[in-house]
């Protein structure tokens, strides 16, 4: 039964659509329908059957939903996607000359992107409910929704080869959004490749990360390493890491198609000043409340205290500052021993191999961890010329 003043022309829905859409900062929408992207269940499952997924279980416990908007809600008739520009106002690469700063993905500079974006999701959906008489459901990025897919054959953009959505209009630095609704919608045309020969997102990763154009290995993603992964980062990644402490901007930010994109300053989403380029010195000495205090109602926040400071550690082992030796001296005494293997690893690259060596034999009796131990063997063999710390895998 349709609500009292219900729209039911589709194309009047659309406009409504489109003016709360741009109403509340959302810079593109279009639709697609669920049955747009049949290639995605596939492509997901060998994703997973590769392991290309590392510790992410969840995306293998929610595969069959992802793949398919009809298993997730099946009274599904039309999906709105949204995007939002968050471009940054300068090139977030510069920090990485900076070896005595951290860098935080620009994503991750200010408000968390699911609390700006949600309530204004809701919005939106909660009129088109009242006014078409359609039953919605409001997704950002914490349901098992291929938003990527959907973008593309929405028309917003197209999966680049680094596998994130680019855009003609704002190049890689959009945040999507989807709104489901019973709905019947008219479709948008579905955006084709625009990538061409251009292997620049690939060729500027870090850490290999991309096995061939399309296809992410989440395992070397420097991402993954410093958000996803909640153990140890593989000695292998240490030195390619950087100064990155939380997430990686380099695939995004290498784009072409970011000449187009302009500054998502105008819409509140522009970096926190404090968290451009924090100094390293004044983050190793963060303990949980100040972590809670200078990250709070940031996506830095999630991944807690101990693993923030694992990813500093690995900054501070890369950066050839001997200032932050003392620093890193006092959190290899840290409760956590995630923190303190990376501490030992950081001493390892900080100090000369005599110094370091003294002080692994000053601490030799105080370790009980089994991991922590390690590094310590690894680092020390690394220190005396063996290949020892070669057959480590953290």
């Amino acid at each position: 039964m349709r609500t009292a003043g219900a729209i039911a022309d589709p194309a009047r829905l659309r406009d409504l659509i489109d003016r709360e859409a741009k109403k509340a900062g959302f810079d593109l929408v279009a639709v697609t329908t669920p049955d747009a992207i049949p290639l995605a269940p596939e492509r997901l499952a060998q994703f997973v059957a590769e392991g290309l997924h590392g510790s992410m279980e969840w995306l293998a416990e929610t595969a069959p939903r992802r793949g398919d908007p009809s298993i997730l809600w099946p009274e599904v008739r039309s999906i709105i996607v949204l995007a939002m520009n968050y471009g940054p106002d300068s090139n977030p690469l510069d920090i990485l000359d900076r070896p005595d700063r951290g860098a935080i993905s620009v994503y991750a500079r200010n408000r968390d992107y699911h609390d700006v974006i949600k309530g204004r999701l809701k919005e939106i959906a909660g009129k088109l409910a009242v006014r078409g008489g359609a039953d919605v459901k409001v997704f950002v990025d914490t349901a098992p929704v291929m938003e990527k897919p959907l973008a593309e054959a929405a028309g917003i953009g197209w999966q680049g080869k680094h596998t994130n959505l680019v855009s003609r209009e704002f190049g890689s630095w959009l945040f999507l959004a989807s709104i489901f609704t019973t709905a019947e919608l008219t479709p948008d045309t579905p955006e084709g490749d625009h990538c061409g020969s251009c292997r620049a997102c690939l060729d500027i990763c870090p850490t290999n990360a991309f096995p061939a154009p399309y296809r992410l290995d989440a395992r070397r993603c420097i991402s993954y390493l410093t958000i996803e992964n909640k153990g140890p980062i593989p000695h292998e990644f240490r030195k390619a890491i950087g100064n990155r402490i939380y997430g990686c901007d380099d695939c995004l930010a290498a784009c072409p198609w970011n000449k187009f994109a302009r500054s998502a300053s105008e819409m509140k989403l522009a970096s926190r000043d404090e968290l451009r380029e924090p100094a390293l010195a004044q983050l190793l000495q963060l303990d949980d409340a100040a972590f809670r205090a200078l990250f709070s109602g940031s996506p830095v926040k999630r991944i807690g205290r101990d693993r923030f400071i694992r990813n500093v550690l690995i900054a501070a082992g890369n950066s050839g500052e001997p200032s932050l030796v003392e620093s890193c001296r006092e959190l290899a005494r840290d409760p956590s021993p995630l923190v303190r293997g990376a501490a030992v690893w950081a001493l390892s690259c900080l100090l000369p191999p005599p110094a370091f060596a003294d002080l692994a034999s000053d601490r030799a009796g105080e370790e009980t961890d089994a991991e922590v131990l390690a590094e310590w063997d690894a680092a020390r063999g690394a220190a005396a010329g063996s290949p020892a710390r070669h057959g480590i895998h953290a």
